[in-house]
């Protein structure tokens, strides 16, 4: 036996093998578990050997830490040990320099050992094996340990450790994963450098390529840092393996910005080498039932992410809004996400109220360059969206001119992305699909749709079966909107208010058909237009109203809707009034038994803005 005092005991490195051990020398160790004959101890993440019962001082733990003597190291490789229990000793690190393996290599690797430092991004236990989802400077994949079935392997590493690993690289089911013989949790100095030179690679890796606009745009020039920071924000995302949900509003506006987004997101997770289940469950795309972040948006995706975080070992999520997310509305959602850390980032067109950037980490947003929102969601989505996957360009650049005309935007942009694909749609042919997609949305009813939504738009580069949905969709969708005008029109009032403007207003929970499409804001929009038409240069707002709300379409009037609301709400207490949108088109929420008061209020206040005239025909939607 050794010496008890004045001892060196030896530390083994992530990287030691069996080259690094000799006989009679003592190591530090830890308890991995007991047999009939004896215990076993792991010596670092590759190597363990077995002290023999005779050869065990005293009583252990799992987990324990244990010093032990070499006694023997065995042909086949087995180590024989016995516990010492030093008085005075020193601990001196055994090093190895390995050579490590990046997770972006694996391909070339298909067989073989290797040798991988990263972090634990996810551990997802299934009744089989225990899954780690691993990240470094090169990428991501998946390493697979096993114990039991249905048990946890390496129970003391967590999400996030830094960890040595060592397996052999596998193909299962046409994915590569490692199937691992040793892992361990890094401490100390080891941790530090792995996860400095992991975050200075995923930083570097994450800054989106220097692409032009695909149109001439001063504004959106303005907007390029933003629009690099929300690409960048959402390209580590997916290198960090973070799941990320993308919640819009329900219009074509909406849905052109989403999808441009949802595109280069699973082309990215693609281009990683991940298949599309991993494409289904790191990236959720929802559209959202009123046009802002409500509270019941965050209610759901909290609910999932916090399960998805139990049983799977999922992160957190990163949270996208697209077309909504710049108005005060929101920020009660936002509050809820800020307790739990949930990073946030807005792409949005509304007028935007200046406490929301206390709340998220990048803001893309046309008002904060001087510019309206005449540069729609769409637009700005396609463009962020080719800053996060360049390749996914001509799948989607005729998107923008999609939201704009669906948009009803006047700003020059619409007619520049209309110009640059004039080649293959007419501005018609937009109209038609923008319509398309209001009309299938409806009848999702909030879900995705995503495969039929793709029809629609025609991601996938099939024309026919784009026209043949989108000729049908249109026919259906102008068939309900003439039954609705013909039940709703009769029914407009008149008036002129003190202003010069034309005040039309329609209860359309009275004179138009409920449940179907249209449904409220776009029967209105419907009436404006026709409206509009018949009073050509001629200020012109239209007010469709029920029990407890009513939305707003607007020309000419030089109105604030997000000012008005917040006005009324403290003028008439006790009338629950919320509500807001763009400038001159929005919506209004009040209690039932106020709305008499309410409508009073906003009219008396459309009623003293300015207005002006000589105006084009056109509407603002």
């Amino acid at each position: 036996m050794v010496n008890q005092e004045d001892m060196i005991v030896y530390s083994l490195g992530p990287g030691c093998g069996l080259g690094e051990v000799e006989e009679g020398k003592v190591y530090a160790g830890i308890v991995q578990g007991f047999a009939n004959f004896g215990t076993f101890v792991q010596l670092n993440a590759r190597l363990k050997g077995l002290v023999h019962k005779s050869n065990i001082i005293g009583t252990h733990e799992e987990k324990e830490q244990i010093f032990v003597q070499v006694i023997n190291i065995r042909n086949n490789g087995n180590i024989d040990l016995a516990e010492v229990a030093p008085t005075v000793y020193r601990v001196e690190t055994v090093t190895r320099r390995v050579s490590v393996t990046g997770l972006g290599d694996l391909a070339s690797q298909v067989g073989r050992d290797v040798t991988l430092e990263a972090t634990v991004a996810q551990i997802k236990q299934t009744s089989g094996p225990t899954i780690f989802t691993l990240v470094d400077a090169t990428g991501s994949g998946n390493a697979a340990a096993f114990v039991e079935a249905g048990v946890r392997a390496y129970p003391e590493v967590e999400l996030g450790d830094s960890v040595f690993v060592v397996g052999e690289v596998m193909r299962r089911q046409n994915q590569l994963q490692i199937e691992v013989s040793a892992m361990e949790a890094l401490t100390g100095e080891d941790a530090q450098r792995v996860h400095d030179r992991i975050e200075a690679a995923l930083d570097a890796r994450s800054e989106p390529e220097e692409i032009p606009l695909l149109i001439e745009s001063e504004a959106m020039e303005q907007l390029r840092p933003e629009m690099r920071k929300v690409a960048k924000r959402i390209r580590r995302a997916v290198f960090e393996a973070q799941p990320i949900i993308l919640r819009h509003h329900a219009d074509a506006d909406g849905i052109s910005a989403a999808v441009a987004v949802e595109q280069a997101v699973v082309s990215l997770i693609k281009d990683e080498g991940n298949d599309l289940d991993t494409a289904y469950y790191l990236f959720k795309r929802s559209p959202s039932k009123a046009p802002f972040y409500e509270i019941e948006d965050i209610t759901r995706d909290l609910d999932f992410a916090l399960k998805d975080n139990v049983r799977f070992g999922q992160k957190l999520p990163l949270i996208v809004l697209m077309d909504n997310g710049s108005t005060e509305e929101d920020i009660p959602a936002m509050k809820v996400a800020r307790v739990y850390d949930l990073p946030i980032i807005v792409v949005d067109h509304h007028h935007p109220d200046a406490i929301v950037d206390d709340y998220v980490v990048a803001h893309v947003n046309p008002y904060h360059v001087g510019a309206d929102f005449g540069i729609t969601a769409g637009m700005l989505g396609t463009e962020v969206a080719r800053l996060i996957f360049p390749g996914v360009s001509d799948r989607i650049r005729h998107f923008p001119a999609v939201a704009g005309v669906g948009d009803r935007s006047e700003a020059p942009e619409r007619q520049r992305y209309l110009d640059l694909i004039a080649d293959e749609y007419t501005e018609d042919v937009c109209k038609d699909i923008a319509l398309a997609l209001d009309y299938e949305q409806f009848w999702l009813r909030f879900n995705d749709g995503r495969e039929i939504v793709k029809d629609i738009l025609n991601v996938d580069g099939e024309r026919d079966l784009q026209d043949k949905i989108v000729n049908l969709l249109v026919e259906e969708a102008n068939a309900a909107i003439e039954n609705q005008m013909d039940a709703s029109m009769p029914n407009v009032t008149e008036e002129m208010l003190p202003n010069g403007a034309y005040l039309f207003r329609i209860d359309v929970e009275l004179f138009a058909h409920r449940f179907t499409f249209p449904p409220p804001g776009k029967t209105s929009g419907e009436i404006h237009d026709r409206l509009c038409r018949q009073h050509p240069g001629a200020p012109v707002v239209t007010l469709g109203f029920g029990p407890d709300f009513a939305v707003l379409r607007s020309r000419g009037v030089m109105m604030n809707i997000p000012q008005m609301v917040r006005e009324l709400h403290d003028e008439i207490r006790g009338g629950g009034i919320s509500g807001g949108g763009h400038l001159v088109v929005g919506s209004i929420k009040f209690v039932e038994g106020m709305r008499e008061a309410a409508l009073a209020g906003l009219v008396e206040k459309i009623g003293r803005v300015p207005v002006e005239t000589s105006l084009p025909e056109q509407s603002e939607d």
